[in-house]
């Protein structure tokens, strides 16, 4: 794996326009000096907690406590490792990397993959050039103008056409100094059965490039310009085989260009064709991908995972699209994923839909898409046998495991009407016939939990586990407060809680302060005791880091630790919240020092020393600095009157 130098990930971070980036993911606003805020990404809210720093280029989420920094955010968004973030970075934003010195192996399979990648662009450029300027290529433009494609889109999606002559792309690499075992890699090429002679693989075919999240060339898809192929001739569609480069089921037609979209608009739609993703996006959806020819895999379902929350299949309405969207279903119950469905009349595909009746009515059905359940309730009730006895029992056998995923509800209410209603059954015996097999299975399921429950003892839950841990934690915390209570130092333990918990919050404000007011701030923690004031490890290190690098507090954070660097995003994003208030940052110090004598109070009536009087008499005073600091805020902004 290449590494590139720190340099080289300096000035790539220098370089990303942070709220640009993050607004691909949602919707920012200006809420602060230094702050912008909008729906955190990463969890469904309804009021904005996330939060970003632009300069920092750090963001925290107050509600999930997702944080870091600009590599990060693409690593999460985007499911790649820190490299494959640095790599995407640089491209978007022009900076060329430098590698630090590489091992001779893998310095040799980087240059390899470098090259073949090149070879790749190189030929899907040249089948573009050879579409809009060949007279060859003339029936290709008919069929996608046919189609109701136009030029700007089909060159956006870099759509070409290979020659029908045998070796036109192996004489063209050839000049330009690419071997032939190059051309079978990267599967351009290929040998005939008579002679092994090298030749074109693809030939009289429309092209479209197949290519990663970075638009990057790995292969390709070929459609033949006849009809259906007849038995034993060449297939309709010619797809690049597996390589050491392309690697089928890995990737999505379109989703380079379409994945700022789909974030945006918080759902993607999947359709089967490269014509189809095609088409969708010069109607405007252009949170459209493709399958490229697969069946949808469970890396694809990754992939649309990281794109939007939402999936719609606009799959084709035959027996395949049927079964697609089945597979994808299963696939999508192991996922956070709402996947939904939108309905094409019998025998179109969206590009034929947008063709014939156009734009607005592909929306419109986007826009009416059912949920994945409902759809194949109504799917099982439409190609089911309903006119006997035996055939609606197959039915019932059918949608059992559909409703056995489905809690009770007003969507499962709904849908058992409808199979009563479309069955001529009472509701009550659908519900029964609907439910048998997951009834029996959960209990099934509530024998062999009694019998674990038994075996672990007649107490249940309260007998002691194993290694002494009691329980799932939560019972253990009710039995100890209890406990606690009974003895009579229940609100002591209580208390402690307490001060631990604002004492915390304390440290955190204060840090955050600093961060916002760097002049007074680097003052007020050059008179701190880290060890004395701050009451996690954690916390301690992040006092440490600000003494040093207050001014910039992203600098040189250490290596592998990841709580500190998520603790200091989230002190920089509530940071940028603050004006520049050097009077408050003077309360929260203030507020330092009464959690500090508290926990000095407390541990000296733990020891009975007899120092409470003198620490409760400095305590007084520290009191009556911070009443007046915060009056004198108070009195600033207004609120005192």
């Amino acid at each position: 794996m290449a590494l590139y130098t720190n340099d080289s990930r300096d000035r790539v971070r220098d370089a990303v326009d942070f709220v640009e980036l993050v607004s691909a993911r949602t919707e920012l606003r200006r809420a602060g000096p230094a702050r912008y805020e909008g729906l955190c990404p990463f969890h469904d809210e309804r009021t904005p907690s996330f939060g970003i720093d632009p300069v920092q280029k750090v963001y925290h989420c107050f509600g999930c406590q997702a944080s870091g920094d600009v590599f990060t955010f693409v690593q999460e968004t985007e499911g790649v490792d820190f490299k494959g973030a640095l790599e995407l970075l640089a491209e978007r934003y022009g900076v060329e990397l430098e590698l630090e010195q590489e091992d001779p192996q893998a310095a040799q399979r980087r240059m390899r993959r470098e090259r073949l990648l090149e070879l790749l662009s190189r030929t899907a450029a040249y089948y573009e050039r050879y579409l809009w300027e060949s007279r060859e290529a003339h029936r290709a433009r008919d069929y996608l103008a046919g189609r109701g494609l136009g030029e700007e889109v089909l060159r956006e999606f870099q759509v070409g056409f290979a020659p029908s002559a045998w070796d036109r792309v192996l004489t063209a690499s050839r000049r330009g100094g690419f071997s032939v075992e190059e051309l079978y890699a990267t599967g351009l090429a290929q040998r005939s059965r008579q002679g092994g002679q090298p030749y074109d693989r693809f030939r009289a075919r429309i092209t479209f490039p197949l290519t990663d999240l970075r638009g990057r060339v790995l292969g390709f898809g070929a459609r033949a310009m006849r009809d259906e192929s007849t038995d034993g001739g060449p297939p309709k569609y010619l797809n690049t085989a597996d390589n050491e480069i392309y690697h089928k089921g890995l990737h999505l037609y379109g989703a380079h260009l379409a994945r700022s979209h789909a974030a945006r608009a918080g759902e993607v739609i999947v359709c089967e064709g490269y014509t189809d993703a095609i088409a969708l996006h010069q109607a405007g959806m252009r949170n459209a991908v493709g399958l490229m020819g697969t069946a949808l895999t469970a890396e694809q379902l990754g992939e649309l995972a990281r794109m939007a929350h939402t999936v719609l299949l606009a799959l084709d309405a035959d027996t395949s699209g049927q079964d697609a969207m089945l597979r994808a279903s299963r696939l999508a119950a192991q996922r956070k994923i709402e996947l939904r469905v939108v309905g094409l009349p019998p025998g179109t595909d969206p590009a034929d839909l947008v063709l014939r009746d156009g734009a607005d009515a592909m929306q419109a059905l986007v826009g009416e898409s059912v949920p994945f359940v409902r759809f194949r309730v109504e799917r099982a009730l439409e190609v089911g046998d309903r006119a006997t006895p035996e055939g609606r029992d197959r039915i019932l056998a059918d949608l059992r495991p559909v409703f056995a995923t489905l809690p009770p509800s007003a969507m499962r209410m709904e849908l058992t009407r409808i199979v009563s209603e479309r069955l001529g059954l009472p509701e009550s015996l659908a519900e029964r016939a609907l439910t048998e097999q997951s009834a029996d299975a959960a209990g099934t399921r509530a024998t062999r939990r009694g019998s674990t429950e038994r075996g672990q003892g007649a107490t249940g839950r309260g007998a002691a586990p194993r290694n002494g841990v009691a329980g799932d934690g939560r019972d253990a915390g009710v039995r100890g407060r209890g406990a606690a209570n009974d003895s009579g130092h229940g609100d002591r333990a209580q208390s402690r809680t307490a001060l631990a918990e604002r004492g915390t919050s304390t440290e955190r404000a204060f840090l955050a302060l600093c961060i916002a007011s760097p002049g007074a701030g680097a003052q007020a923690l050059a008179e701190l005791n880290p060890a004395e004031y701050f009451t996690s490890d954690t916390l301690r290190r992040a006092a440490e880091h600000l003494r040093r690098h207050l001014a910039d507090p992203q600098r040189d954070l250490p290596e592998g630790d990841a709580e500190l660097g998520a603790l200091m995003a989230e002190l920089v994003v509530e940071g940028g919240r603050e004006a520049v208030r050097p009077d408050m940052l003077e309360v929260q110090r203030l507020q330092l020092e009464l959690a500090r004598m508290d926990r000095a109070i407390n541990r000296s009536r733990s020891s009975e020393r007899g120092e409470v009087s003198e620490l409760a008499r400095r305590r007084a005073e520290i009191k009556l600095d911070f009443d007046r600091a915060y009056a004198r805020v108070l009195e600033d902004t207004g609120e005192g009157e």
